[in-house]
């Protein structure tokens, strides 16, 4: 199993009988899979983190065991009630698994979820594969429970997608919710209640650190040689593990709270000591805050992935030993393949028109971040889900005389757009919001959201309407229009940039992986027409290929392999040269 398979097997051989998410790569497929035992568990897509942590915190506090799952930035979503949930605590078993990305495969930022463990003052386990993703669900569901509080299960994108043996066990019943049980003093986080609760959560972690000590099931020292020790956790401790077999390694499966008398005791059966972890010296400066001399951060990468071939290198700089001898592989010398927007794709033609009218464009997270690349070159500024209206709005205030423009996703909409369109309808600034809606959650997997009409159980419901919302949030200038028709996208984008006051364009056309019926044909170059002037090449269309007639001069090919037909190209085309092939 993946870790991420391995974390939804977890939650259901342990009774997990709520869970809430909101995807994003690395954690996407904890609830897809997790859905499948759907007779056994609640599962559900929540318009975002936040939401999705505040369902499962309802659900603990009322009896059954929850988990939420996200991707690390959506922690930064989910912390609000997650720093309050630490003083309330719960009452069933509540664990939010939380996958990093470091090296940033598929993400804005590389931050270390541990800091959120110490911040929040609740404990924190780290698996190293994927049979310690599954025991430590069930694990932190028993110490949410023995200490009423939630817990953090932090992976990272090497344990969420790499495969190992796990073994598998059958459900376990534990009864039916007890239901809510009132105690306003416990719950209810009013101030004069909640100095009470700070003392308890201190209380807790005191108690905690304990535990961590003597629970060799998360914690345990690893006897090698006596000159060299090494403390490491999750991926980090497998990489280590490879590059010194000879070493002792206490290895924290429970790093936080700090076992601080584990890490005294193996620090005095060693000489030598290196800490050996993914991203923040999150450990380390904590076993130097102890007395305790080790290196780190000195000779440990402190960003990025690690692998056994920079452990390797780490060995050789930290002991002073001769570098690997092995012959490095030589990469192979081939062009670079960025990342590039789906033959078909409808947010295409948004970007190449919008490049027409050189506005500041405010992008989102989602597939249509690529537009920042050639030839699109249509993207100003990207920050965190949402933004790409709010931050339109905030650009639009600025007094600059610029065109603003901002960018967002169906799902992403629904994720953290409403309230930033509100603002807008609110305030009056005068920004033109387009809403690419490819009736998807396209780039972490085509998930449902709230527009279309489907929850992850499979349930039909009312479908959330884009326009209904930009019509409650006082907008008055609304257009829905298709993409690849173009005159109609064009005409809506002059107008709506000239409007004087806040307009929203609805830009609808489903991802063009929802649906391949429509790839009976393909187009294609007539080639006593092409001019070789490049228009289409400017639509960045992965199917288009260049033919270098000489030095200088050039035609255009179409890929029939790659081409869906969509219609766009000959849209552009000013020779009339693309026709069905």
């Amino acid at each position: 199993m993946s870790g991420n398979e391995a974390a939804a097997r977890g939650a259901y051989e342990f009774n997990v009988k709520v869970a809430a998410g909101y995807p994003g790569t690395p954690s996407t497929e904890i609830l897809e899979t997790l859905s499948l035992y759907k007779e056994d568990v609640y599962c559900e897509w929540s318009p975002n983190e936040k939401v999705a942590l505040e369902v499962a915190a309802g659900a603990a506090l009322a009896g059954a065991r929850a988990v939420a799952a996200m991707k690390h930035v959506g922690l930064n979503v989910a912390a609000d009630p997650l720093m309050t949930l630490s003083y309330i605590g719960v009452n069933a078993g509540l664990v939010v698994i939380v996958a990093d990305d470091p090296g940033m495969h598929s993400s804005q930022n590389e931050q270390d979820t541990r800091q959120y463990a110490r911040f929040a003052k609740i404990p924190l386990l780290d698996p190293s594969d994927s049979q310690e993703m599954k025991d430590y669900l069930g694990i932190g569901l028993d110490i949410s429970e023995q200490f009423r509080t939630p817990v953090l299960l932090r992976s990272t994108t090497r344990i969420s997608h790499s495969k190992s043996v796990v073994s598998l066990g059958e459900r376990r019943g534990l009864g039916p919710p007890i239901g809510y049980v009132k105690d306003p003093a416990r719950f209810v986080s009013v101030p004069s209640h909640a100095r009470n609760m700070r003392v308890r959560v201190g209380r807790r972690l005191d108690q905690l650190a304990a535990f961590a000590c003597g629970d060799t099931r998360l914690n345990t020292i690893i006897h090698g040689s006596d000159e060299i020790g090494i403390i490491s956790s999750s991926v980090a401790y497998q990489h280590a593990a490879e590059a010194f077999p000879e070493a002792s390694f206490l290895k924290l499966g429970m790093p936080y709270p700090f076992p601080d008398e584990l890490i005294r005791r193996f620090a005095a059966g060693v000489r030598r000591i290196l800490v050996v972890e993914e991203l923040d010296p999150f450990i380390e400066e904590h076993v130097k805050a102890l007395g305790i001399a080790c290196a780190g951060k000195d000779v440990v990468p402190a960003t990025g992935e690690l692998d056994v071939g920079i452990m390797r290198a780490v060995r050789s700089a930290w002991l002073g030993e001769p570098a690997d001898a092995q012959p490095a592989i030589a990469p192979a010398d081939v062009p670079p393949r960025p990342p590039v927007l789906c033959p078909g794709c409808p947010h295409r033609a948004v970007f190449a028109e919008l490049k027409r009218h050189k506005p500041v464009i405010i992008g989102d997270i989602g597939c249509y971040s690529l537009a920042v690349f050639p030839p699109l070159e249509s993207m100003d500024m990207l920050l965190c889900m949402g933004a790409g209206i709010s931050a339109a709005h905030g650009a639009a205030r600025s007094g600059t005389t610029q065109k603003i423009v901002g960018v967002i996703g169906d799902s992403t909409f629904f994720h953290s757009g409403i309230t930033g369109l509100l603002d807008i309808g609110w305030n009056k600034s005068n920004v033109t919001i387009i809403v690419l809606d490819n009736r998807t959650t396209a780039m972490t997997g085509h998930q449902v959201h709230p527009g279309l009409g489907r929850t992850l159980m499979g349930a039909t419901v009312r479908e959330a309407d884009i326009a209904a919302f930009g019509r409650a949030c006082g907008i008055n200038r609304i257009r829905e229009v298709d993409p690849l028709k173009l005159d109609e996208l064009r005409q809506a984008i002059s107008d709506e940039l000239d409007a004087g006051e806040p307009s929203l364009i609805i830009a609808r056309r489903p991802c063009v992986l929802l649906s391949r019926e429509h790839r009976t044909f393909h187009l294609a170059v007539d080639e006593a027409r092409c001019t070789g002037c490049g228009a289409c090449l400017r639509l960045a269309c992965p199917s288009h290929e260049k033919v270098m007639i000489d030095a200088k001069n050039y035609r255009v090919r179409i890929n029939p392999a790659m081409c869906v037909a969509c219609g766009l190209c000959p849209q552009v085309c000013p020779a009339g040269a693309i026709t069905r092939g």
